[in-house]
């Protein structure tokens, strides 16, 4: 029990240090987390426990449901070809670009590199979400197109992931029936049950959402797939009852960034090793650079279409040059199947975090959106 005590003094102090470089540096919280998980998993290497990892994977649940409960029906009506245009562009473009160097530039197997092009096709909506709010760009019009075209992006890598690589077993199509059952009939459950139980000082909406998610996300875990994915969904269903109820978002928020995320940032950073990082420089550079040229080669013209202003053009295409949840967890798929290699799967999720840190600081830094850009017109 002391060595419990311990590990977890340790864990928290290391988010509090995150914090105030945040706060004295001006720079997202879950980016400096991911910095200080990186330098923390190669010195002091902090103690990954069961209850660690527990915490994480409940964190990216919840940040992920709170991403898609800002998906409100309004915006995605209206901007509904946007998103899904930069979705599909910024899925396809990288998946393609990565999947065919790695085959026949770097010599993979088809399927190792099909897999590197899944894994570097995604956004991180856990950073952009965490960037959104501590930016307070989850609030207007460009933040929430920003979230939607990540959105329909993961969604494209999953889709890839479960048609290439997953066996569509009974389970699975079982979780699939729940799943979609579940979606049609949450609006008009919830919205009775929220009625019913007003705002309690227990928190009995708190503890329904995490019921809800805790729930899909087991089952999806049984059919192969991962937790994060119906808890976007159903964040997204549920937007527009969440939007009535800013107390209820604003409560779940502040505990989930507090306590379950600063986990899920620290971890993905301590996994960094950086003899891996020596060794294997070359290849995570072409990585890193096919993900991150892919990614503007595709998203950038289509904001030229779509008339963006430029700041906010290569503001969108750099967050959404991120990646890190969906990511991470292809990669791991790949090694817990034997598709690649520790080697593989150590440059790809070294990829994938860098992605994480990079694009983000330089979008925050250089190329934040000017205020009359924020809230976007209809041309």
């Amino acid at each position: 029990m002391e060595s419990l005590w311990w590990d977890a003094s340790i864990w928290f102090f290391l988010a509090l240090v995150a914090s105030l470089i945040s706060l004295r540096l001006g720079i997202s919280a879950a980016l400096i987390e991911l910095i200080v998980g990186v330098v923390a998993g190669n010195t002091i290497h902090p103690n990954i426990t069961q209850w660690v990892t527990f915490l994480a994977s409940v964190g990216a649940v919840v940040l992920t449901f709170l991403a898609g409960a800002e998906l409100e029906t309004e915006v995605i009506k209206k901007y509904w070809k946007e998103s899904l245009v930069l979705g599909l562009v910024g899925f396809l473009s990288p998946f393609i670009g990565a999947w065919l160097i790695a085959q026949y530039i770097l010599g993979w197997s088809m399927p190792q590199a099909q897999l590197a092009g899944i894994a570097l096709s995604t956004t991180s909506v856990a950073v952009v979400y965490a960037v959104m709010v501590e930016t307070g760009l989850n609030e207007t019009s460009l933040g929430k197109l920003i979230l939607a075209a990540c959105f329909v992006n993961d969604l494209g890598t999953v889709i890839a992931l479960g048609l290439i690589f997953t066996k569509l077993g009974t389970i699975f199509w079982v979780f699939v029936v729940i799943t979609i059952g579940s979606l049609f009939m949450l609006p008009y459950f919830t919205r009775v049950y929220f009625n019913y139980v007003k705002n309690h000082p227990s928190e009995p909406e708190v503890k329904y959402i995490l019921f809800i998610l805790f729930a899909l996300g087991w089952l999806a875990s049984k059919a192969g797939s991962e937790a994060v994915l119906p808890a976007y969904l159903v964040g997204a269903v549920l937007a527009n009852l969440f939007l009535a109820n800013r107390e209820l978002v604003k409560r779940l928020r502040a505990s989930t960034i507090a306590f379950l995320t600063p986990f899920y940032f620290l971890k993905a950073g301590s996994l960094v090793d950086a003899k891996v990082v020596y060794t294997s420089l070359g290849l995570i550079v072409i990585f890193f650079f096919v993900k991150s040229i892919t990614k503007f080669l595709g998203l950038y013209p289509v904001g030229l279409v779509f008339r963006f202003p430029f700041r906010t053009n290569i503001y969108n295409t750099l967050l959404m040059s991120t990646g890190l949840t969906f990511g991470t967890i292809s990669a791991l798929y790949g090694l817990n199947n034997g598709i690649i290699d520790k080697t593989q799967y150590s440059v790809l999720v070294v990829v994938v975090i860098l992605s994480a840190i990079i694009p983000t600081l330089i979008a925050q830094k250089f190329f934040y959106p000017k205020k009359e850009d924020l809230n976007l017109k209809k041309n």
